[in-house]
Formats: structure tokens, C-alpha cells, sequence
């Protein structure tokens, strides 16, 4: 059974390099004696390089963002195998705040293919944006799952991390609300039986993660009683004591 896993999504945090390596380093150091949990920090592009070269071997790097072309004339876009290339094992796609700018299913496909392929972890984010009374949000989440994984190989199942979030938890939505890990078991059941119904008994060798806002103080719950193999923080990656605190429960929860 593959490790518990944290993973840190930096966003477009922090300003400045400097900022970026001394919040890299307080997050390496803190978790030097951890043994159990697979810790990952996603940040900006401009920060991977830097960040590499810092000695650490319990923070692995993830990056927010993949293109699905190796190179060409694509300007503004980073290929997956320059990803590789910089020291990034993970990246994200499909998140919500992508979606939102038209990144639709396919394309998405496209890029965790090209992300396999290179080499990379996807950390591919599925979740609804409302939860309404006929359960439709069940069906939009299947979909977001069957297309994005359309293509892929039972083989490659267990390379790919499955990340929900509802939208209306995430701290950025106006008028958000808290998930609960009931919300976070119910879907993560749903998620799993989605993915046995495609990939088969290769399908439990792929991890389900829960984000919408993850944070120190209900870290334990959802780890717990949320039927999850890990937590997708945001905010609270940017503040290395309260990241440091999520890995920490997540350990002693492994022992």
C-alpha cells in the first residue's frame, strides 16, 4: 500500500525568490524524521530551480501546470519533460481555478498523457462547484473522471493522484462553505468505484486526496474518518507551521 501523502499548492505565492527558498527550507527541515508521509510542495514555475538545489530528501516537488507538447511554438507554455527537467515529480491539472479559464476535460486528458509519459505524477483535481438536491454533482464529477482518464492505461493508474475538491469549499469561492469528512467519504467511495469500473483491481493502487481548504485544525478528521490517502492544502502550505502541523498528524496517524 502506497504511503499516506501531503501535498502543498503554493499558488502564485510567495512574492519574491528569497521568500519562496526560506518557506522550502523551514518545510524541509521540519520534516526531516518524518518516515510515513510522502510530502510534496508545488510552487510557481520561476521558483522550481531554485528549490531543487536545496538538500532535502523527504520534500519532493510538484509543478501547478503542465503543457501537453514536449516543445514547439507555444508561447508561454512549459512542457511536462522541461518540468522533469527542472526536478519536478508531480503536477497539478485540472484544477478548479484552471477550469474556470476554459481548460476543459480533453485538453486535460491530453496533458496528463504527455505528463505520463515525461515521467510526472498527475495530481488530477475533480470536484463540483454546488451540491444540489438531485445529486447531479455526482454525474459532473464522473464525467471530469472518464474523460480526463480516457486513454490511460491500467498500468498507469497507480502513477496518478486523484485530488477532490468542491469548489464551494475552496477559501477563494465567494460565500464558501466548510466540506465535512462525511462530504469527503461520500465522494471518495463514489471516486474509487468510478475508477474500478475502468481500470479494475489496478484501480486501488491510485491515491484519493481531499483539498476545498484543507487546513491544521481539521487535518486529523478527514484523515481520519474522510476516506482519503492525503490532504491537498492551499493556503495553509504558505505558512510552513501549519503545513509542518498537517504532515505531523498524518504521520502519527501512519504509525
Amino acid at each position: 500500500m502506497a504511503k499516506k501523502i501531503i501535498i502543498g499548492n503554493w499558488k502564485m505565492n510567495p512574492l519574491i525568490t528569497k521568500e519562496a527558498g526560506k518557506l522550502f527550507e523551514s518545510i524541509a527541515k521540519s520534516v526531516s524524521r518524518i518516515k510515513n508521509t510522502e510530502v510534496v510542495v508545488c510552487p510557481p514555475f520561476i521558483y522550481l530551480d531554485k528549490l531543487t538545489k536545496i538538500r532535502t530528501s523527504k520534500v519532493k516537488l510538484g509543478a501547478q501546470n503542465a503543457f501537453y507538447e514536449e516543445s514547439g511554438a507555444f508561447t508561454g507554455e512549459i512542457s511536462a519533460l522541461m518540468l522533469y527537467d527542472l526536478g519536478a515529480r508531480y503536477v497539478i491539472l485540472g484544477h478548479s481555478e484552471r477550469r474556470a479559464l476554459g481548460e476543459t476535460n480533453t485538453l486535460i486528458n491530453k496533458k496528463i498523457k504527455s505528463s505520463l509519459a515525461s515521467g510526472l505524477r498527475p495530481i488530477l483535481c475533480v470536484g463540483e462547484s454546488v451540491r444540489d438536491e438531485s445529486h447531479g454533482y455526482f454525474n459532473l464529477v464522473k464525467v471530469q473522471l472518464e474523460k480526463c482518464l480516457g486513454g490511460i492505461s491500467k498500468n498507469s493508474i497507480s502513477k496518478i493522484i486523484v485530488a477532490y475538491e468542491p469548489v464551494w469549499a475552496i477559501s477563494s469561492t465567494p460565500f464558501r462553505k466548510d466540506a465535512t469528512p462525511d462530504d469527503s467519504r461520500e465522494m471518495a467511495i463514489f471516486i474509487r468505484k468510478i475508477l474500478f469500473d475502468k481500470f479494475g483491481k489496478e484501480a486501488h493502487k491510485a491515491r484519493v486526496i481531499y483539498g476545498g481548504s484543507a487546513n491544521e485544525k481539521d487535518a486529523l478528521e478527514f484523515l481520519k474518518n474522510g476516506g482519503v490517502d492525503g490532504l491537498f492544502p492551499g493556503r495553509a502550505s504558505l505558512d510552513a507551521k501549519k503545513f509542518v502541523e498537517i504532515v505531523k498528524i498524518c504521520e502519527a496517524l501512519n504509525k
